[in-house]
């Protein structure tokens, strides 16, 4: 049983933006003990074929450093799979809330890296990122290469899971190991999803269970953009 915070109650939130001075976005987030740095850098130019198109690209990646987990991290430039659908992940989300053509011919390249894990480092990435990007976009307006930002919406993302027959918002990691049910959900400011992966453990769940974690899923994400605005203000 939770006993350190409610089990609608997300972790205490830590957002440190201009966290290094190299990149026009730079971003870290702590959530409780999950530490992640999400720095927004631009190619002036797009994947080959988006050549012509006059759109932008958003692209991103993630990677856990070698001290993030008490068992080391293993460096390596082959990416698992884990890696890999995480990474698609991070770029789906903000590409949802970005207007490609706005943004012109350049890809901003999103880089989350876990500098210590406790659970929901995939969510942390997300919504720090998003407000690398917005900083890096308001970088190139202040350069004259943006006339107005092309972020269309905020983006967020929480954990959801069943423990011991509880809905709890935001796991750790002893919470998230021992999850019967566990999910990650993405959504819109304007309380829209974006992505929602669940999984059971043990049992399956019913849509009783999932409408529950996703209620508690919007909650937590709502509470979310608005640190996330208040980290912008």
């Amino acid at each position: 049983m939770r006993t350190d915070r409610r089990a609608n109650e997300l972790r205490p939130i830590r957002i440190t933006r201009g966290f290094t001075e190299m990149t026009p976005g730079s971003v870290l987030i702590e959530m409780g003990k999950t530490r992640v740095l999400c720095t927004v850098a631009f190619d002036e130019d797009v994947p080959r074929w988006m050549r012509d198109s006059g759109e932008g690209w958003v692209t991103a990646e993630y990677a856990m450093l070698p001290g993030s987990s008490p068992q080391r991290v293993r460096r390596s430039s082959i990416e698992g799979g884990r890696t890999k659908e995480i990474q698609r992940l991070i770029g789906r989300s903000l590409r949802a809330v970005v207007d490609m053509k706005a943004m012109g011919s350049v890809t901003a390249r999103v880089d989350c890296d876990v500098l210590q894990a406790d659970g929901g480092t995939r969510t942390a990435s997300i919504t720090g990122a998003w407000i690398a990007l917005a900083d890096a976009f308001d970088q190139r307006i202040a350069e004259g290469k943006l006339e107005a930002s092309p972020l269309t919406d905020h983006v967020a993302a929480i954990s959801v899971g069943m423990v011991d027959g509880e809905a709890l918002l935001d796991l750790q990691y002893t919470e998230d190991v021992g999850a019967d049910v566990d999910a990650n959900v993405v959504m819109t400011g304007a309380g829209k999803f974006v992505e929602v992966q669940g999984t059971a453990e043990g049992d399956p769940f019913d849509r009783d269970q999932l409408e529950q974690l996703l209620d508690l899923a919007s909650s937590g994400i709502a509470e979310l953009v608005e640190e996330q605005r208040t980290a912008r203000a």
